[in-house]
């Protein structure tokens, strides 16, 4: 179940990114992050009514923590997107989120089997290639774009680890509390860069269906953490490029290149090794 709701999670922040990257290039990333943290946090409050729990002061900052990140990387992801490349943003940021908690949870004891490591291995290489256009060209943002992504990475890393610390018996307040840091961090960044973050067009509307869309992804997420070990479920989770990607390819017809064809190959190894694992 773990396994399942970690895909669900990765399926769901997929067509995220796809929604809210395109919504982001036609006008600025900021408010269409702050709308698609400000739906989460809607949506978060409420779905609270239907998992009691009791959560302590020591959950609750956990929450806030994984706010922070979530917040902080979804302005990065959408900035990275709006001014630079999608295929150089969204794998560098995939790899750096699923990196850091592989390496938390292994430092706080977590031991995977065999298949799972190699699982891990393939998955790596598997999310640039996935993501990847399999194009040379350069262009002159490919530097802020690199940055962006690796920002963007570092904030759903911390997201990832911090709400892997929630219990099940927490409810989700602290996942209120994460969604409620979320919006807050996108709008103080915001204010710190001098950016428009309030909306004042339909086209950032579209962070509604966004914020929605990353809700569900971080509540299946949680769930799979709780259920699973922490460095299984964010490499599962961390496999939404490749969903961007099928999406990309079903809705606005793209081609999918040989490099591309590989890492999805590679994912899909991934999600076999780590199951049977």
């Amino acid at each position: 179940m773990g396994v399942l709701l970690a895909l669900a999670a990765a399926a769901a922040y997929g067509l995220s990114d796809f929604v809210g990257g395109l919504a982001s290039r036609r006008t600025t990333p900021w408010a269409v992050a702050f709308v698609g943290a400000l739906s989460a946090l809607v949506v978060g409050a409420a779905m609270m009514p239907l998992f009691a729990g009791h959560a302590s002061g020591g959950d609750l900052a956990w929450g806030a923590l994984a706010g922070v990140g979530s917040g902080f990387g979804g302005a990065m992801l959408y900035r990275g997107m709006a001014a630079g490349r999608m295929a150089l943003v969204g794998p560098v940021s995939a790899v750096a989120s699923a990196a850091l908690p592989v390496v938390v949870g292994v430092a706080v004891g977590e031991r995977p089997s065999p298949l799972v490591w190699l699982g891990i291995a393939l998955a790596l290489p598997g999310i640039w290639l996935a993501a990847s256009s399999g194009e040379e060209t350069r262009t002159a943002h490919d530097g802020a774009a690199l940055r962006d992504g690796l920002l963007a990475g570092a904030g759903f890393g911390l997201l990832f680890v911090a709400l892997g610390q929630v219990p099940g018996h927490a409810g989700l307040a602290p996942f209120v509390a994460c969604e409620a840091l979320a919006t807050t961090t996108v709008a103080v960044l915001a204010v710190m860069t001098g950016q428009r973050w309030l909306p004042s067009g339909g086209g950032e509307l579209w962070g509604v269906a966004a914020g929605v869309l990353a809700a569900l992804a971080q509540l299946a997420f949680l769930l799979a953490a709780q259920m699973s070990l922490l460095s299984v479920s964010s490499v599962l989770t961390s496999l939404y490029p490749a969903v961007t990607v099928l999406l990309a390819v079903a809705v606005l017809r793209e081609h999918i290149s040989l490099p591309q064809s590989l890492g999805l190959l590679l994912c899909a190894g991934t999600i076999v090794l780590v199951a049977a694992g």
